[in-house]
């Protein structure tokens, strides 16, 4: 299989149902963002963390490739052909949701409440951490913006916005673990 096609020289891309769209689509720039989510969250999987955590990311990435299927399929072509065989694109569940809110509950259990917003920072992992949770921000919005013209399964969004929350959890769980210094945000008061 040859990884180019030249199909895409003309500044298109097919979607699945081969629908072609401008690759500047609001759809083709939300699966684009979860793309670069899970590589972000591949980063951090990569780094020297508790294989607990390495476990998550792992479901997360898979979690982000049903998502990215979600999006990349035009509404009206939702089940695909596959030679014979039917392909029906996978959903996110309420398990799968769960899974990330079970996860932070139990993160959140060992942290110190918060008091304030956190600098990113104070160790490259952390920081990983908040880039992979801002560009996550983005695929939700990109993604709110493409529900509201074309609706897809609503978990969709329920999960990016959790997962968000997640790698914000994580991050300052593993600000406590690596020992990095987590600096309050604490406006300063004009004179």
């Amino acid at each position: 299989m040859k990884i180019y096609t030249k199909t895409g020289d003309k500044g298109t891309t097919a979607l699945f149902g081969g629908t072609r769209v401008p690759k500047h689509h609001i759809r083709i720039e939300s699966y684009g963002t979860v793309d670069e989510l899970n590589s972000h969250i591949g980063l951090i999987r990569d780094q020297e963390i508790d294989s607990v955590f390495k476990d998550i990311l792992i479901n997360i990435q898979d979690k982000l490739f049903t998502v990215g299927a979600i999006l990349a399929t035009d509404p009206k072509k939702a089940v695909l052909k596959s030679g014979k065989d039917r392909l029906t694109i996978p959903k996110i569940s309420e398990e799968d949701i769960e899974l990330l809110e079970k996860e932070m509950d139990k993160m959140n259990a060992q942290l110190p409440a918060m008091t304030h917003f956190v600098l990113p920072g104070g160790h490259q992992t952390v920081s990983f951490c908040h880039i992979a949770r801002c560009v996550c921000r983005r695929a939700e919005r990109l993604a709110t913006a493409l529900n509201e013209s074309e609706p897809f399964q609503p978990n969709t969004l329920i999960y990016l916005n959790r997962l968000s929350d997640y790698l914000f959890v994580l991050a300052r769980k593993l600000s406590k673990d690596l020992q990095a210094d987590e600096i309050k945000w604490i406006p300063k008061k004009e004179l």
